[in-house]
């Protein structure tokens, strides 16, 4: 056998050690969300008698945990939408400005604005909190929305300034000449051009807000305003909480994502060479 057959067959084995070492949780998840609550422990690969039961009793929220699922549920989905939203619509006009008005200083505070990754955003909880109680904003979603805006908007608009700069600036100079403002520019010629990495950037956001766990349970506290996400932590607080709704709400809550990214995954892979232009 010839050293790239030996080659090619070590990056299979390879290949399939991480794809088992991926999926295995995952497969224990489905598992464990069609397992009946009292044999949850009999450490089968398959259960005796699966059951739908699980979901069933997450959508009629029959479980104590469970008794606002819909309405958290919902929470998740506005936060993530709202951010996204604020989030593609700051990124997209603050890269504008710096990349393509030329702004003095504007490399330098995008540049400055990425500093902030450099601290864990752990550290920050207390002075959030303090910001967000001295604002009235603590146990509001908005107030949830705005945190995640802060981490999320540096990143964007360092992505979109980068991927902006592979557009030919003289299609501004010709969309000038025309006579387009600067608005038109932006709306009729920048906008098109970065569509793709915006799609990436606002799924990167969304996906960010979806997830979010630390400042979701530090902000929010009624249960009727908390996001999914701390529901599912609450299910660790407890050793006699059931496993099995646990496994099944978290199912049901990465199929958004999973649906997502299968969606945009053709302007995510493929995006990044668009709105080139070859000389």
């Amino acid at each position: 056998m010839s050293r790239r057959a030996f080659e090619y067959l070590g990056l299979g084995l390879l290949g399939i050690v991480v794809f088992l070492w991926t999926m295995a949780p995952l497969y224990n998840m489905m598992i464990m969300s069609i397992t009946p609550v009292n044999a949850i422990f009999a450490g089968k690969l398959w259960p005796e008698n699966p059951t739908l039961g699980n979901y069933a009793t997450v959508f009629r929220q029959d479980n104590h945990y469970l008794k606002f699922f819909w309405v958290q549920l919902g929470n998740s989905v506005f936060i993530a939408a709202a951010s996204m939203v604020i989030v593609l619509a700051i990124a997209t006009l603050a890269s504008f400005a710096v990349g393509r008005l030329k702004l003095r200083y504007g490399p330098l505070v995008n540049n400055l604005a990425l500093t902030t990754y450099l601290i864990p955003a752990a550290f920050l909880a207390i002075p959030f909190y303090q910001v967000m109680g001295a604002y009235k904003l603590l146990d509001t979603q908005w107030g949830l929305i705005f945190a995640v805006v802060t981490f999320t908007t540096p990143y964007a608009i360092w992505v979109l300034r980068n991927y902006a700069d592979s557009v030919p600036f003289e299609l501004d100079e010709a969309a000038m000449v025309d006579g387009a403002s600067r608005w038109q520019i932006f709306r009729l010629v920048y906008v098109p051009l970065i569509r793709p990495a915006m799609i990436a950037v606002g799924t990167f956001a969304l996906l960010h807000a979806w997830n979010e766990y630390l400042y979701a349970f530090l902000i929010l506290s009624h249960e009727t305003r908390v996001t999914l996400t701390v529901t599912l932590g609450l299910f660790r607080s407890d050793d006699s909480a059931p496993w099995p709704l646990l496994m099944a709400v978290g199912i049901i809550y990465s199929v958004p994502p999973t649906v997502l990214y299968f969606s945009v995954r053709k302007y995510m892979v493929t995006g990044l060479t668009s709105g080139g232009v070859k000389d």
